[in-house]
């Protein structure tokens, strides 16, 4: 049977770019993508990049702060977001023109139309086109959602964030995952009175339990008003006007407070609606992500997921990962599962928290472990006299001796959980990291002076 093109792409995110042009850059596949809103999907335009922007930029009060104990004559001024926002769209439509290039350059033909699965070789695009594929590759990514109560309307989502013609002067932010414990930071570090509610006992569920609480009572000593185990129960516009002006919330708590914005950061979800791909056979989960296998082949063997759609890993380089080894399995003839074991990641709170591997929790019901812990105010703030303290932490097997886990609370903990993840993936043990030489005066030297054990499970 002949075909339009070899492969045909839905999505043009970063796993969905990377994905076609490589397959058509490297090894001569007639490619086409499709994307019904703007390239670089969730990381470039609504994620990861607008968001360490705003990260850099609520830094500079506490930078001033700091500069003063140092001596240096530093004033923090006033924020002006209109400033930064027409300078963060301008970055993220440079963004996108190279993505738009990337794909040209690689001669990937690219739709600006929303695309369906019509059968198992049929792509349906809102133009009223249609191509045939001997291939498909869905990289349709996640969205954020509302929580379904009254008036949920009255609430934004992360991807309004970056939109807000002005900072409002005060803001209600619901959940506890990283999304919302990073806006909350960033906010606050903007000049927005900033209210966090989480349902749960304590932010940042699924991580470290030490770390956990230590990012937790960094934002309150900070100034952010964190109420955990709590939840929105009802909430107004004050106005009646549900286009904008404050909002009326009443909490399980009972309290009752007006805010100029909510915030919702409360989940997301695959973007799989009315797409077809359940009428041409391929299977989704319960959450409505796409049901792959190790090479990320759904049920229907010429429609293929990657990324955030398939809700496994739902970071922008393991998208990215799944895109590679998508070619290489099916265009290199080379089958390749994605290795989602081990995965460093960051969270941009303030401070900084990264990651690799198991919590101490976690690591301690899977068999005997050592806790090697340290935390303590360093140097750089110490000698500004602010209270901001790190935390170093390695979880080791008592058997194997292997580094099963590392955990660094501190500014720049991404940076460094880049590097500490590289001896973690290779295996290193504990005896590894003892014998690197540590690096003076530094806060990660700790990860390499720890000696004895600060307890054991």
């Amino acid at each position: 049977m002949s075909f339009d093109y070899d492969l045909f792409v839905i999505g043009g995110g970063s796993g969905g770019v990377r994905a076609a042009r490589v397959a058509a850059g490297q090894t001569g596949a007639r490619v086409a993508l499709a994307e019904d809103d703007r390239y670089g999907g969730t990381c470039v335009i609504r994620g990861c990049v607008p968001k360490k922007l705003m990260v850099f930029a609520s830094e500079f009060p506490e930078i001033a702060e700091t500069g003063r104990a140092y001596g240096w004559n530093m004033t923090e001024g006033d924020f002006d977001w209109g400033v930064f926002r027409g300078k963060l769209h301008a970055e993220l439509d440079r963004l996108e023109g190279i993505y738009r290039n990337l794909l040209k350059n690689s001669g990937v033909e690219s739709f600006d139309a929303r695309a369906r699965i019509k059968d198992a070789h049929t792509v349906a695009l809102s133009t009223g086109e249609e191509f045939t594929a001997k291939h498909i590759l869905v990289a349709t990514g996640g969205r954020p959602v509302r929580p379904d109560m009254p008036n949920a309307h009255l609430g934004m989502v992360s991807d309004d964030i970056f939109l807000m013609d002005k900072l409002p002067k005060s803001i209600l932010i619901v959940g506890g995952g990283y999304i919302a414990c990073e806006f909350a930071c960033v906010l606050h570090g903007l000049g927005v009175e900033v209210t966090q509610y989480y349902r749960g006992a304590q932010i940042l569920r699924g991580f470290d339990e030490e770390a956990r609480g230590l990012i937790a009572d960094a934002m309150c000593e900070r100034g952010i008003n964190l109420h955990t185990g709590t939840n929105i129960v009802d909430m107004q516009s004050v106005s009646g006007d549900a286009e904008g002006g404050p909002i009326r919330v009443k909490a399980t708590n009972g309290a009752e407070a007006e805010f100029d914005a909510v915030l919702f950061a409360t989940g997301r979800a695959p973007n799989t609606d009315n797409m077809g791909l359940e009428e041409a056979g391929v299977e989704l989960g319960r959450g409505g992500e796409i049901v792959v296998d190790a090479y990320s082949q759904t049920r229907v063997p010429s429609i293929y997921a990657i990324g955030d759609v398939t809700n496994r890993v739902n970071l922008t380089p393991v998208a990215i990962r799944e895109g590679m080894a998508f070619v290489e399995t099916v265009f290199n003839g080379n089958p390749t599962p994605v290795d989602h074991d081990l995965i460093p990641s960051a969270v941009f709170t303030q401070p900084e928290f990264g990651t690799i591997g198991l919590s101490e929790e976690a690591a301690a019901e899977q068999e005997p472990i050592e806790v090697y812990c340290t935390s303590f105010r360093p140097m750089k703030t110490s000698f500004a006299d602010r209270p901001d303290r790190v935390l170093m932490k390695l979880i080791v097997s008592q058997e194997t001796r292997k580094v099963l886990g590392c955990h660094i609370v501190a500014p720049d903990a991404g940076e460094m959980i880049q590097l500490a993840g590289i001896a973690v993936k290779m295996g290193a043990t504990k005896e590894d990291f003892d014998r690197t030489v540590a690096v003076h005066p530094t806060m990660s030297e700790e990860l390499v002076t720890m000696k004895t054990p600060t307890r054991t499970a």
